[in-house]
């Protein structure tokens, strides 16, 4: 059986989609089988960050009301085999699906998947309750801001309390500089507010919003990006391996030259 994997924060626009992407990418380049559940039933986004928007025929609402299979719905991806994606409906609501349906195509997902993985839409309403029914683990993505590690706070009681045995924080968004000056919440800080371990820290990175608009996961770009390899190493944690986190204060020109190295041997 595979394992559902929840990725919330309560805030909207702290990354969980772009998370969802990379990482869904991320384990599929480490031969894991992965389906990716669009769980924000009204606003989907997750067939843009994926670059497969143009292939969408069926989603989620379909299969649950029998106008297709599970199979017809989902949408594979060109270039990687092992990666689909069961999109969400834009034309319809978050209450159009049940935490009870939910459950019903996650666990249909797991018979074939390693990993399924729901991108949860903002909120603590019905779309939050529905993308965490299904779910045994759960990672929580947060900027370095109060306001969005409260509301990370918020869910990850609403996630104990629904008795997600695993959760794990990604803390998104850092800029170094900000944070040496005081101006930034560190990651120290957050993980000490939340109480939680950390599997992931991304750096703020520009190529983010270029990935996002070619539909291009960053995981998959040859082009060196720190955020790029973050995510690379969250996934391996995932895995259950020991990543040395990257120093986000070493000086960017010493790692990228390091890694440039690295890989020409």
């Amino acid at each position: 059986m595979g394992r559902i994997i929840v990725i919330t924060s309560g805030k909207g626009g702290v990354g969980k989609t772009t998370c969802s992407a990379n990482l869904g990418m991320a384990l599929a380049r480490l031969n894991h089988s992965v389906a990716l559940i669009d769980a924000d039933f009204g606003l989907r986004n997750l067939d843009l960050l994926l670059g497969l928007e143009n292939r969408v025929v069926y989603t989620a609402l379909e299969v649950l009301a029998g106008q297709c299979r599970l199979e017809q719905a989902l949408v594979k991806d060109k270039r990687l085999h092992d990666l689909v994606l069961l999109p969400a409906a834009q034309n319809r609501n978050k209450d159009a699906v049940t935490p009870e349906q939910m459950k019903q195509l996650a666990y249909a997902l797991t018979k074939k998947y390693d990993f399924v993985l729901i991108d949860c839409p903002a909120g603590i309403e019905m779309g939050f309750q529905n993308a965490i029914a299904a779910a045994d683990e759960a990672l929580i993505v947060t900027t370095p801001e109060i306001s969005a590690v409260r509301d990370a706070d918020r869910v990850v009681g609403l996630l104990e309390a629904h008795h997600v045995k695993t959760i794990n924080l990604i803390v998104n968004r850092i800029r170094p500089a900000m944070v040496q000056a005081n101006d930034m919440m560190s990651v120290q800080d957050v993980q000490e507010i939340l109480a939680i371990p950390l599997i992931g820290m991304i750096p703020d990175d520009e190529q983010v919003i270029v990935a996002t608009n070619r539909g291009e996961p960053l995981v998959l770009s040859e082009n060196f990006s720190l955020s790029g390899m973050a995510l690379q190493n969250i996934a391996q944690r995932i895995e259950g391996k020991d990543i040395d986190f990257l120093d986000l204060n070493a000086p960017y020109d010493t790692l990228f030259s390091r890694v440039k190295r690295f890989f020409k041997r």
